[in-house]
């Protein structure tokens, strides 16, 4: 998968400065996908911007800025960088159903800071 999209990744990586990419792929055949969905609807940031290139499937990210909540439902080709600091959350759904490409400036990966607010859980999510 990397290798199909390498030179978008490294045009990305370059203007960047990110260090690592990775691929998550989620589908409904999954075995651990209700724990999965349940950790990324928590609501948490990053202290690096989440950077996502869809390349099949859908999710929806939702930003809490401020007083305010924003649901970006994110589908194939769509490339998303959620800022460094920004609580979010991000839905998969019951059953899903996607691929992205991932990068990052941290080389260990995907760290989550949760917040403990149960606020993702009085908005809509990905079937509702």
């Amino acid at each position: 998968m990397i290798s199909a999209y390498r030179t978008q990744i490294d045009k990305l990586m370059t203007e960047h400065g990110y260090v690592t990419v990775d691929v998550i792929s989620l589908n409904s055949d999954h075995p651990q996908k209700a724990e999965l969905r349940a950790k990324f609807l928590e609501e948490h940031r990053h202290g690096e911007d989440e950077v996502r290139f869809f390349v099949a499937g859908r999710g929806l990210f939702t930003l809490h800025i401020e007083d305010y909540v924003y649901a970006v439902l994110c589908e194939k080709n769509d490339l998303i960088s959620v800022p460094a600091g920004t609580r979010h959350w991000f839905d998969m759904g019951e059953n899903p159903h996607f691929v992205a490409i991932r990068l990052f400036n941290n080389p260990e990966g995907w760290v989550a800071n949760f917040t403990g607010e149960d606020i993702a859980g009085r908005f809509p999510r990905l079937e509702d």
